[in-house]
């Protein structure tokens, strides 16, 4: 994204985490300008993760092992975008935080690790972060569509302790027990216990896959097991005839 602006180089910024390392000293120069343009943009980053891009909450920490990267791998990803992070702060001209006047630091604000570090860059052209489930159930009148239905069903590749901080099955549970409207989530996994799932006001929680057998069968006919799941969660919710 900052390489179609302009930021920088396709060759520097579009090939990859792994290639940021290589990041040189200037390699960010167009930042500034870039910033200028969206001076007068009220730029939102709408974002339902909240881990910064560094560290052991940041973004290669968090979401490279979910996509199959090797710890080895999830290790090299956090010193390319160290590298980034750096190449940032040597282009572009620290803000202080006016509560605490210290210097303030985008890569460490909640939701910079979003997307693989997309959140940083659009913390990097002056957005201001939402939460995304709270804008998009705004958006789609989803208190009433749970207000109207018998059960509300939401999903997630793997339902864990990131589901419980303000993720979209997080807000739809919120939303539903306001309503008084029971809901479950359908996972790939499920990682998160009984009790774990009812603070959040679920009534529950199924996984498609829990073995490493199931999790195979599930990444080799994905819509198989999952419609094959869904349809046993409809029969143990669907009222008795």
């Amino acid at each position: 994204m900052l390489a179609a602006l302009g930021v920088g180089s396709p060759d520097d910024l579009a090939r990859g985490g792994l290639a940021l390392a290589e990041l040189a000293d200037d390699a960010l120069a167009g930042l500034t300008q870039v910033r200028e343009r969206f001076r007068g943009v009220d730029l939102v980053l709408a974002s339902d993760v909240e881990s910064p891009l560094l560290g052991l909450q940041g973004a290669s920490a968090v979401f490279s092992p979910q996509k199959g990267a090797s710890p080895q791998l999830a290790q090299e990803l956090e010193g390319a975008l160290g590298r980034y992070a750096e190449v940032v702060r040597r282009t572009l001209p620290e803000t202080t935080d006016l509560l605490t006047g210290k210097a303030r630091r985008l890569d460490k604000e909640p939701g910079a690790g979003a997307a693989g570090g997309l959140g940083y860059a659009l913390y990097l052209l002056g957005a201001t972060r939402v939460s995304g489930v709270s804008e998009v159930l705004e958006a789609v009148g989803f208190r009433e569509l749970a207000a109207a239905a018998d059960l509300v069903v939401t999903g997630e590749g793997r339902f864990d302790w990131q589901s419980l901080q303000g993720k979209v099955v997080a807000g739809v549970a919120a939303v539903s027990l306001e309503t008084a409207t029971p809901s479950v989530v359908i996972a790939g996994q499920t990682l998160v216990g009984r009790r774990e799932a009812m603070t959040l006001g679920l009534s529950g929680s199924y996984a498609v896959a829990q073995t490493q057998a199931q999790v195979e069968a599930a990444m080799a006919d994905p819509v198989g097991t999952l419609t094959a799941r869904a349809a046993r969660v409809a029969a143990t919710w669907s009222p008795s005839r």
